[in-house]
């Protein structure tokens, strides 16, 4: 069965995130390990809702980033989860990761928060 280079790249990414996944439990480093970027270190995030008279809702930057890094990290484990699956099929396999790609994707806008750009996220679209 021959793959077209699309599911070939996908099947890369997702072996080379399992391989860096692998490295980081067995060298110990988690999302601890990840650091927001120095700009923006005390810095905070305010919500406005749009009906006058409700308060904006403030959230410290690093707890925002701590979360943001979470759910990375979530995503990085499901994915993992998916492709060792023993029920997936490989077909089944490549469909779920086009989802997981996607949601790094739509997780790019949080990339500017990250010390180290390897520590970002990186969707399925051209290279950052």
């Amino acid at each position: 069965m021959a793959l077209d280079p699309e599911d070939l790249e996908k099947i890369s990414r997702a072996v080379r995130a399992q391989v860096r996944d692998e490295l980081r439990r067995y060298l110990g480093v988690d999302a601890t390990d990840v650091e927001l970027a120095k700009k923006w270190q005390g810095g905070k995030v305010e919500i406005w809702p749009r009906e006058e008279g409700l308060e904006a809702k403030e959230v410290p930057l690093d707890a925002f980033f701590h979360k943001v890094v979470m759910i990375r990290d979530k995503l990085r484990v499901l994915e993992a989860k998916l492709n060792g699956h023993p029920k997936l099929s490989d077909a089944e396999k490549v469909e779920f990761q086009q989802y997981i790609t996607r949601c790094y994707g739509s997780l790019t806008t949080f990339n500017v928060l990250f010390k180290d750009r390897e520590d970002a996220f990186h969707g399925g679209g051209k290279e950052e």
